[in-house]
């Protein structure tokens, strides 16, 4: 077994490779450099279920494909359903997601695929549902380093213990995640420690102008992108694996990017991030022998394919 093939089965988990309990993929402290972090991820078909867990961790539902019920209790508090709208894909615009307390056991139904972010902590804060209205849309970089960022679970969005969840598109033949960053040590105002987890998915490109019809129509499975990281003084992680819808990366260290979206396909990733300070705060480090590459989003407009939004009745997207 090669070096980097080690690298790349200890980091990088390929979709139904962590299934358990009728999770398509359970990441949790079973696994090396989960300390702080969770994520299930799941297909349900009509009628299916699923238990979201035992309390001790404060989680968000987040639907990636689909619209869900979440039947959830919260200590002595009565039972209740939260419905959550949900949408068509991750590259159709922000959802509805829900905020369950470190206390909160539920189950979760409906038709389609939902992730479930999560940190463990007995710090309580209230459930809530953060709506997709309420949800900002953030355009970054420039270029072809442009890129789509929702903030589902962020700090300025919702209250929280530890948990820290954003999602980001970028499409085909654009690069995120860049310059290559880092949050694995404690620094005041510069530098918070996060462990992170990305969950991938990757579809042919949406924009109608490069739609293609019959036998040379692109194959959804056969979407990919890029995804690297490299070392820092923090410990040794090395990545360049081709990711693909369902896959999953494990970053409990080290400067993590470029995430690349193969040209012909766009590329998204949901980001569950918390650590061990005092300070729930997204405070990152460039890598400085690439952070001079920010100086040139100053020049360059940001991609007119952005932003990714939900089809309107009228017809396809812009």
């Amino acid at each position: 077994m090669t070096a980097d093939h080690t690298a790349e089965t200890r980091w990088v988990h390929r979709r139904g490779e962590l299934a358990r309990d009728g999770w398509e993929s359970v990441v949790d402290a079973s696994l090396p450099g989960c300390s702080h972090t969770t994520l299930r991820v799941a297909e349900l078909g009509p009628g299916e279920r699923l238990d979201l867990g035992p309390a001790g961790t404060e989680r968000l539902v987040v639907p990636l494909a689909g619209s869900f019920e979440v039947e959830h209790e919260d200590g002595a508090a009565p039972p209740s359903v939260s419905t959550l709208a949900g949408r068509r894909s991750v590259f159709d615009g922000p959802t509805d997601v829900l905020y369950l307390s470190c206390s909160t056991t539920g189950t979760v139904r409906g038709e389609g695929r939902v992730a479930v972010a999560g940190s463990p902590t007995s710090e309580w804060h209230p459930s809530r549902i953060v709506r997709s209205d309420e949800v900002p849309v953030e355009l970054r970089g420039a270029g072809r380093s442009s890129r789509q960022v929702h903030d589902l679970g962020t700090p300025a969005v919702l209250e929280a213990a530890r948990l820290i969840v954003c999602e980001v598109i970028t499409p085909a033949g654009n690069w995120s995640s860049y310059p290559p960053h880092k949050h694995d040590e404690s620094v005041p105002g510069h530098e918070t420690r996060l462990e992170e987890i990305y969950y991938f998915e990757s579809a042919p490109e949406r924009d109608p102008q490069q739609a293609v019809a019959g036998a040379d129509a692109p194959d959804p499975a056969a979407a990919f992108g890029l995804f690297s990281t490299s070392s820092s003084p923090a410990g040794a992680i090395e990545i360049d694996a081709r990711v693909r819808s369902g896959d999953i990366a494990l970053v409990p260290y080290g400067y993590h990017g470029p995430a690349v979206a193969a040209p012909g396909y766009d590329l998204y990733y949901l980001n569950v991030m918390a650590g061990p300070g005092p300070e729930r705060a997204w405070l990152i480090s460039d890598d400085p022998a690439h952070a001079w590459v920010r100086r040139g989003w100053l020049a360059e407009p940001v991609d007119p394919r952005l932003p990714f939004l939900a089809p309107s009745p009228e017809g396809p997207r812009p």
